[in-house]
């Protein structure tokens, strides 16, 4: 993590840092098989005699000290959880009141919240509207897609009432986003996920999440078991399902995860293209235009989004919320201090230094820089530990995806920086044509 020094802001070098905060921790109304934060109750310090509730004097300091370690005109607050829903809406109308009593001057404050959608009604929406929030509702598709594995604690699918959430977002135009797990059953059904996105739900933005768990996610960290361990792409062990798998079955299989881009990817080229917002394809544009991915996982660097819990812990980045990457406690040090530390540098810089030979050979290392690190757990071919799970899926739907950037970015006036069919490809195929002189 470092400290911007280009773009200035108020005569200073800007600053911007983004913290996923979690004001009730793990705690949630439902009970979504596949959650990856349901188990943070049991192994986080809080559970030792602490509220998962964030209490007053800790949000304050929060608010504080996340405005005054920024200096940008924009300011964006992430709540997630768990179900922040949960604690009821005075406690967000408290959040609004602390980020006008500390808003700098001429500085813009904008808030994100992600949420199940099955505890809003018009009293929240008419409060999400006003204050601008940005919702992040998280739908795996229609209803049976979405049921398999979202359901309340009694085991009973939550696809009606997250429905109901849909229908008063759009009544009170709340700004929105949809959040959609991409499982083994979603994976296998894009266009149906996808029509159903765009067309029941009309999502203004689409976000896929690959659901990638080790069965051993629930208590051992990322990048802290032992490399000689890992498996070796291609390996059946790494299909989930398999009898052997050490994946937890309803992952997402690395070719399945291209598949699904796939599909979705043709189908947006085909009708949607500048009229549906999806979150991967954009950045694609952006990336082939020669841009920085605006996406952590697809970036060069970690470290940039960190987490923090109900107690003011604060972890390395949301899927790092481990002991062995606690950073710091907001009590006891300054968030900005924490977040451009020497151990969050390290690990921000660590995705790049780690990358296998295979990565930094690939023809699209500058599409996805390995994907995000928490996902590196299998051996090349080779042999070479560190690969990403999800790797053969992204190089295949990049392949597949290369000719349409490139048309894309052509058809607009853009740049083609990268990729088989940049500008630097074709002039390079361009001088070895051979040159055939016509005699008359």
């Amino acid at each position: 993590m470092h400290i911007t020094q280009g773009p200035q802001y108020n005569g200073k070098a800007s600053k911007r840092l983004h913290v996923m905060a979690k004001p009730i921790g793990a705690a949630c109304n439902i009970d979504c098989t596949y959650c990856y934060y349901l188990s943070k109750q049991d192994l986080l310090e809080y559970k030792k005699g602490c509220s998962p509730r964030m209490d007053d004097e800790t949000l304050e300091r929060y608010i504080r000290q996340y405005i005054e370690g920024q200096n940008t005109p924009e300011i964006i607050f992430s709540w997630q959880g768990g179900e922040p829903t949960m604690l009821g809406l005075e406690y967000f109308q408290k959040i609004v009141e602390l980020q006008k009593k500390y808003q700098p001057k001429g500085v813009k404050i904008s808030n994100d919240l992600q949420t199940n959608g099955t505890l809003l009604n018009d009293e929240w929406c008419e409060f999400l509207a006003r204050n601008e929030f940005l919702i992040g509702l998280s739908i795996d598709g229609p209803e049976l897609l979405h049921n398999a594995y979202r359901t309340n604690r009694a085991g009973r699918g939550t696809f009606k009432q997250v429905m109901a959430a849909v229908d008063l977002l759009h009544k009170h135009q709340v700004k929105f986003a949809t959040l959609t797990c991409v499982n083994n059953l979603t994976s296998q059904n894009p266009l149906e996920v996808y029509r159903f996105l765009r067309d029941v739900v009309k999502s203004p933005q689409m976000q896929f999440i690959p659901i990638v768990e080790q069965k051993t996610f629930r208590t051992v960290a990322p990048q802290t078991s032992q490399l000689a361990e890992q498996l070796t792409q291609g390996d059946k062990r790494l299909i989930p399902g398999h009898k052997d798998s050490i994946m937890e079955p309803w992952c997402v299989s690395d070719l399945a995860w291209g598949n699904f881009l796939i599909a979705v990817f043709d189908e947006w080229i085909q009708n949607d293209i500048g009229k549906v917002f999806v979150q991967y394809f954009e950045a694609s544009v952006e990336t082939w235009m020669g841009r920085k991915n605006p996406l952590c996982t697809l970036s060069d660097l970690c470290g940039k989004g960190l987490a923090m819990e109900p107690n003011g812990d604060v972890f390395a980045c949301d899927h790092y919320v481990y002991p062995e990457y606690k950073i710091g406690n907001i009590h006891h040090q300054k968030l900005d201090d924490l977040a451009y530390s020497k151990p969050q540098q390290n690990f921000g810089f660590a995705k790049s230094r780690t990358l296998t030979t295979q990565c930094q050979q690939c023809d699209y290392q500058f599409a996805c820089h390995g994907e995000c690190p928490k996902n590196r757990f299998i051996k090349t071919r080779s042999g070479e530990a560190g690969l990403n799970y999800l790797c053969a899926g992204w190089n295949k739907f990049f392949a597949h995806a290369d000719q349409s950037l490139a048309y894309i970015l052509r058809a607009t006036a853009h740049p083609v920086a990268h990729g088989k069919f940049s500008d630097a490809e074709l002039r390079a195929k361009q001088a070895k044509a051979p040159v055939f002189e016509t005699k008359f």
